[in-house]
């Protein structure tokens, strides 16, 4: 097993994204604000799977970031791949943390971590939702392991 694979072998989603030498900063490497795109990329790809866009479209409930955190571990340079996963690590009534991975296939080593807070709001009465039951059910099929919330 490569060491990228090993590395985001608990991670049901993964996707690779290309470094481009525009992602640099003046410190010559890719800038902070990048990586929490490449997050928020993977996250979204984590969302579709677990049916989030055709839930919104049919009830007006989707997901809102409440929060993200990164932990900055290697500087990435052009040319580069990211190796990117994405896992629920916990999930409550109406809201799921997502830990994020992204993994340099140059240095063959994490490049950084993170958790985004995925809150269910209902963008047409503008306000915090409960989870509806599909989402629920669909990411439970695709990580049975997720540590679910007693209370929010």
């Amino acid at each position: 097993m490569s060491v990228i694979k090993e590395l985001l072998q608990s991670y049901p989603i993964t996707m690779e994204i290309p470094v481009y030498w525009g992602d640099h900063d003046a410190m010559q490497h890719v800038n902070n604000t990048v990586y929490i795109r490449w997050m928020e990329h993977i996250r979204l790809c984590f969302f579709d799977a677990i049916g989030v866009p055709e839930s919104m479209e049919r009830t007006g409930v989707g997901t809102i970031l409440a929060s993200i955190q990164c932990r900055y571990r290697a500087p990435v340079t052009f040319p580069d791949q990211i190796h990117a996963g994405a896992r629920a690590v916990s999930l409550g009534a109406d809201r799921m943390v997502i830990h994020h991975r992204l993994v340099s296939e140059q240095l063959e080593a994490v490049a950084a971590e993170g958790e985004g807070l995925g809150v269910c709001y209902d963008y047409w009465k503008n306000r915090k939702a409960p989870m509806p039951p599909e989402i629920r059910e669909r990411l439970l099929a695709l990580q049975p392991e997720v540590p679910v919330l007693a209370t929010d």
